[in-house]
């Protein structure tokens, strides 16, 4: 102020160079609604009326338009029997104030605009068996939800769903495996058994006895590839039996490992949502093994601290929370 005074009345510290201290720019720019009710004023000539149009008591209008002024250190309006006025300062702040409400209205319709731009597309990262098997079902539901959503899925391994994460490239992700990624939090949306498969050809397919951990941990199998929510289940279950043997083959996506244990090629280890049909049409044999659990958790996840909001919150709620995938 030019009296070297802030609105409380107490003096204005300096700096070491001689100049004002920079404060907060909300301790010197009234608030929006303060300068609304002073713009409407200066436009209706008369408080009462400014203090109707924006829903608000006339005392309240008065008291705002008072604290205005008490805060800028300079007369805004002239009260008197016939209406109210501002002041010559206050015909200057009031065309700053409009910049400043303008400017406001532009922000705010801004900030609407990219929620909507938001809102209008989803970006899905899933792990390969999610993407390919139940995502469909999902995206399909969440099409009647929200008919103008864009959807764009990007299918990897877990690993690589975490990444998209974590590199904000995508908005929500689904995973199989363990435990939640790192950097990530995430829910429980459902649970998948892996398999061990092989064609009807193959000598495992006409066994009778179940095979132990240690001879599935010896045979060299078509697996997924290293990062696979399918590949650390296999790891983590078959670790204190020697581990997993030097891979048969290793492929880096369902379908192709499917193809390889259809084709007699060995055996393999996929979700069991991934080869029904083939089980059913006896392209596959499903193999059992003893004393190993191959069951494993899928789930919704999404970057630390930022729970899903919009098309991504509503696919979600699509999801079967605690349901088993068999």
């Amino acid at each position: 102020m030019s009296d070297g005074r802030n609105d409380g009345g107490a003096p204005i510290p300096h700096g070491t160079d001689g100049g004002a201290a920079t404060a907060p720019v909300s301790h010197r720019v009234p608030d929006l609604g303060a300068l609304e009710l002073l713009l409407a004023v200066a436009r209706l000539g008369s408080l009462g009326r400014a203090a109707r149009e924006l829903g608000i008591t006339q005392p309240a209008a008065s008291s705002r338009i008072q604290a205005m002024e008490r805060q800028l250190g300079i007369a805004l309006v002239d009260r008197s029997p016939r209406g109210s006025r501002v002041t010559e300062a206050g015909a200057l702040v009031t065309d700053w104030a409009r910049r400043v409400v303008e400017a406001a209205e532009s922000f705010d319709a801004g900030v609407h605009a990219l929620r909507d731009r938001r809102d209008s597309r989803l970006r899905v990262a899933a792990s390969m068996t999610i993407a390919e098997y139940l995502l469909p079902g999902w995206l399909i539901a969440l099409r009647t939800l929200r008919p103008d959503t864009a959807v764009s899925l990007l299918a990897g391994n877990t690993a690589a769903v975490a990444g998209r994460l974590l590199g904000d490239e995508a908005d929500i992700g689904f995973v199989e495996g363990l435990d939640v990624p790192g950097g990530l939090d995430g829910v429980v949306i459902g649970h998948d058994r892996l398999a061990v498969v092989t064609a009807p050809t193959h000598p495992w397919a006409r066994r009778r006895a179940a095979i132990s951990p240690a001879e599935l941990a010896a045979t060299p199998l078509i697996l997924r590839e290293r990062g696979s929510g399918t590949r650390q289940v296999l790891d983590a279950a078959l670790a204190g039996h020697g581990g997993l043997a030097a891979p048969l083959l290793e492929l880096a996506s369902t379908t192709a490992v499917k193809a390889a244990a259809v084709s007699g090629a060995g055996p393999a280890v996929l979700s069991r949502l991934a080869v029904r049909e083939e089980l059913s049409a006896r392209r596959l044999v499903e193999v059992a093994v003893a004393d190993v659990t191959l069951r494993r958790d899928l789930r919704a996840v999404w970057p630390a601290g930022h729970r899903p909001t919009g098309p991504a919150r509503d696919l979600l709620g699509l999801t079967r929370p605690g349901g088993e995938h068999r």
